[in-house]
């Protein structure tokens, strides 16, 4: 893999490309012979967040939390319940069809499956032409041209050009979705999982086409995996995702460093060291019980039903979702009211407090039984 240096404090000289504000992302529940509607799922719960022109967001979680449809959301693949989201200053969510059509090329999306992502009647010429054909009306030379420019790109050898989907390998088909992703010259992909169905010999190639197809054209993504080593490798900050909301969002580093909410120190727990010597020291916290249902989550705080430092304010109150120190996200009431300045911040990453004073909440040895990820 490559290794590239990523300088965290030049995140916020950056420009905003994309603002998500109170996205929120219902599907209704109907029953009855009239199909009469009883509820919500509630997939995407008010979530907030800004995407840097230039940098990769990871968004991470468990399976079912609502990465993908927080994804799909934003390109407007479903219509949003509520909530704005602008990209390069238009907002997106509000747009008439006519209006979304043009915003198009500006936002793409490399799916998580490549096999079902393809059409399997069209060639790998016409998979990657079809962006073309429906924006542009370029003669069918300099299409051909510009397809065999994208092959290129993605490393693809233009020989394919007349092959089908099934004759390709799981890593070359999701070359070929990201050589359509990149047919019109966007500004903005969504990476819906892109190495979940990858052998990881594959997945490393992936990521480091992606890392240097960003560096080439100045991509900007929303890198979306549960793999946390991986984000760990390309992601510039991170979102933590739980049950439809964000509960933190940090640089890569300060976050793998000292992970404030209890959700966040619990998932990160759970990723192995290579180090044989750290690995029988980690501690591996255990989360009790199962993820409540997105249709009838908890009163209070989400996570408080699994969570190992709950308060009784938790069961009661809904966290706010705050910045508790410079570019530091984090809904947890364990942080309600605090501010921390990045003179503290460090003071208490050298002596293991948080800026309050106080130990940063950790979940208590020992607690929790063992359940499966």
């Amino acid at each position: 893999m490559l290794d590239r240096i990523k300088d965290d404090t030049a995140v916020a000289a950056r420009n905003v490309l994309v603002e998500v504000d109170h996205l929120k992302m219902y599907f209704p529940i109907t029953a009855g012979i009239f199909r009469a509607k009883v509820g919500d799922v509630k997939a995407v719960d008010d979530v907030t967040f800004d995407i840097y022109e230039g940098e990769t967001l990871g968004l991470v979680g468990e399976s079912g939390c609502g990465k993908s449809t927080c994804g799909r959301a934003i390109l407007r693949l479903y219509e949003p319940t509520a909530g704005a989201v602008r990209i390069n200053g238009r907002d997106v969510a509000s747009a008439s069809q006519d209006q979304l059509r043009k915003m198009r090329p500006a936002m793409q999306m490399v799916f998580q499956d490549p096999q079902a992502s393809l059409n399997p009647r069209m060639t790998l010429a016409a998979i990657i032409g079809e962006p073309l054909d429906e924006h542009t009306r370029l003669a069918k030379a300099d299409k051909l041209a510009r397809i065999y420019e994208l092959m290129d790109q993605v490393g693809l050898n233009r020989n394919f050009a007349n092959r089908y989907p099934h004759e390709f390998s799981g890593g070359q088909r999701q070359r070929i979705g990201i050589a359509r992703a990149l047919a019109l010259n966007p500004k903005f992909i969504v990476c819906d999982e892109p190495i979940a169905a990858l052998d990881v010999s594959i997945q490393a190639q992936v990521v480091n086409l992606l890392e240097e197809l960003q560096d080439r054209l100045g991509l900007t993504y929303l890198f979306i995996s549960h793999d946390l080593s991986m984000v760990r490798h390309i992601a510039d900050r991170v979102a933590v995702m739980y049950l439809g909301r964000i509960v933190e969002l940090a640089p890569r580093e300060a976050l793998f460093a000292e992970p404030l909410h209890p959700y966040t120190q619990a998932l990160l727990s759970a990723v192995p060291e290579p180090d044989p010597n750290q690995e029988i020291n980690r501690r591996r916290i255990i989360l009790t019980g199962d993820v409540p249902s997105p249709a009838n989550p908890p009163k209070g705080c989400n996570f408080c039903t699994r969570c190992p430092a709950v308060m009784p304010i938790c069961r009661q109150d809904e966290p706010t979702y705050q910045e508790v120190a410079p570019g530091r996200f984090v809904a947890c009431h364990h942080y309600a009211n605090t501010t921390m300045t990045a003179g503290l911040t460090a003071a208490a990453e050298a002596s293991g407090q948080n800026a309050s004073g106080t130990k940063t909440p950790t979940v208590p040895k020992g607690q929790g039984i063992q359940q499966g990820d």
